[in-house]
């Protein structure tokens, strides 16, 4: 039981995301943009992938 309630008060001591964060935005901004850069990363690793993205944009109407 004392196990289970240290392993609670642990999880609840973690950043909220509003507390601030690295280089001068909140933990939940920086969460953000770390997500933004993965999907950045994971296009920018596959071109195909990248150009048909890029040619369905293109083919779509304007609104």
């Amino acid at each position: 039981m004392a196990v289970s309630v240290s392993a609670l008060a642990a999880m609840s001591c973690g950043a909220a995301d509003n507390d601030p964060g690295p280089g001068g935005v909140t933990v939940g901004e920086a969460r953000a943009l770390d997500e933004a850069a993965e999907m950045l990363d994971e296009r920018n690793a596959d071109p195909a992938a990248a150009s048909a993205q890029q040619g369905a944009a293109q083919d779509a109407p304007a609104q």
